[in-house]
């Protein structure tokens, strides 16, 4: 059977629709990042991720951890993804060496600012461990992800990499890779219908890009329980407005109900 939604405080997601709607934060700023967020709140998406390697003051713990607790309030009962996004995997550059980013995931699932937390599960082995033991005593989810933005791998390595972070004890698994043809979109969908079948955990997956737009549309349908839409900026090529999003995927809902 296709794997269910994502659950946060013991409940699903966007009560379990898929798939659900996730918009980044993606500021510099304290005053910036606590704008963002009121004014991706007020469209309601069903998650936040925060981005926090787009933040400058990432390698400051303690104000990571103050803000975290303005943007919990900000984000009007939303549930907030904490996201380290490597340089390798598309994201930022920052003042941290793995270890310091290793010992921030520590502090903040102690805080409880956050309610789920995505890691690569490229990173370190140890590293990867060390962050699933700090979330599983958090009670936090974990998202285990893997990020190609160079090329759509062959289909034995897309169900390879949904199977590693099922291996690694994920609760979530996400791939999310670049297609250079619509073939491209295809595979992706169908390893992750596949992935969705038999993993028995939720799974997310998107092709990024312009080609890749439509699975950012029809994932749920194979599947992905979980797409990404853009609140007030981008956190990846081909993410549309939350707008669009939600009309596309309502009337996608609509023309599949009996």
């Amino acid at each position: 059977m296709p794997s269910s939604g994502i659950v946060v405080n013991g409940r699903p997601l966007a009560g379990g629709r898929l798939p659900a709607v996730c918009a980044p934060l993606v500021a510099r700023t304290d005053a910036a990042l606590l704008a963002e967020a009121a004014l991706v709140a007020a469209h309601s998406p069903d998650l936040l991720e925060w981005r926090v390697d787009f933040y400058d003051a990432i390698a400051d713990t303690g104000r990571v951890l103050r803000l975290g607790a303005q943007l919990r309030e900000a984000a009007r009962g939303i549930p907030l993804l904490f996201t380290r996004r490597s340089v390798r995997e598309g994201g930022q550059a920052i003042a941290l060496e793995e270890e310091g980013v290793v010992a921030l995931y520590r502090a903040v699932c102690a805080s409880g600012l956050v309610d789920l937390m995505d890691f690569e599960m490229g990173n370190a082995p140890a590293d990867v461990a060390q962050v699933r033991a700090f979330t599983r005593a958090a009670g936090m989810p974990l998202v285990l992800s893997f990020h190609d933005f160079g090329a759509t791998p062959p289909d034995p390595e897309l169900a390879a990499r949904f199977a590693q972070a099922k291996a690694l004890d994920a609760d979530v698994a996400k791939v999310a890779v670049m297609p250079s043809s619509v073939e491209d979109v295809h595979r992706l969908l169908g390893a992750t219908l596949q992935a969705s079948k038999t993993l028995g955990i939720p799974v997310i997956s998107m092709a990024m890009g312009p080609l890749g737009a439509v699975s950012r549309l029809c994932g749920g349908v194979f599947g992905s329980a979980l797409t990404f839409a853009m609140g007030a900026a981008a956190s990846a090529p081909g993410q549309m407005p939350i707008e669009d999003v939600r009309a596309g995927l309502t009337v996608l809902q609509r023309a599949g109900s009996p």
